[in-house]
């Protein structure tokens, strides 16, 4: 089963291939996540953007055929504005080649992009043109074996200074999910 399209002739992917899809699904439905919005992970979302003054931030936990945001914090709008009445300008998926949260995966390391349309390779990216979205830090999630199970991130729709104190705190918070999720599994206990 392959986890990534094929790739075109003469072509180049721009998206990292994901070689740990099939593992990371199969622990993630162990810990009971990534298939429906979490109101745990909603809340650390909230907490992740008020800690960076950031308008958007996730907990991103892809699965077999795209992203998933079981933790969504997005600038409201108003409800009528919006066909599905959420008031949320950002929904729970994306497509896998949509935003830079899977080469955050495919790298195992932090990202810090200051301003995307610095970076050619980023900024092509459908989320510049779709949502506007011109900064992104993001920190791998990673389990106690070192599988990264998704990202904890944030992105801004202007060019940002995060620096290494943003990139310290993107780091502490994924540590600190990470280790909320061990416990959550290992004595049954919520986030």
């Amino acid at each position: 089963m392959s986890y990534d399209p094929p790739r075109p002739a003469g072509r180049l992917l721009l998206t990292p291939e994901d070689r740990q899809a099939p593992e990371r699904t199969r622990r993630l439905r162990r810990l009971g996540l990534g298939e429906r919005p979490d109101p745990e992970l909603d809340a650390f979302a909230r907490g992740l953007a008020e800690l960076t003054g950031a308008p958007y931030a996730v907990v991103n936990l892809p699965g077999e055929h795209g992203q998933f945001f079981a933790g969504l914090h997005t600038p409201g709008v108003a409800p009528a504005l919006r066909s599905d009445g959420t008031g949320a300008l950002l929904g729970r998926t994306l497509p896998r080649d949509h935003g830079f949260c899977p080469y955050v995966i495919a790298r195992g390391r932090a990202l810090v992009l200051e301003d995307v349309t610095d970076y050619p390779r980023f900024a092509g990216n459908a989320v510049v043109d779709e949502f506007g979205v011109r900064s992104y830090m993001g920190a791998p999630l990673t389990d106690g074996t070192g599988l990264v199970l998704g990202t904890v991130a944030v992105s801004d729709v202007r060019p940002r200074g995060w620096g290494q104190p943003g990139l310290a705190a993107i780091k502490a918070q994924a540590a600190e999910l990470a280790a909320r999720l061990e416990r959550r599994e290992s004595d049954g206990l919520p986030l």
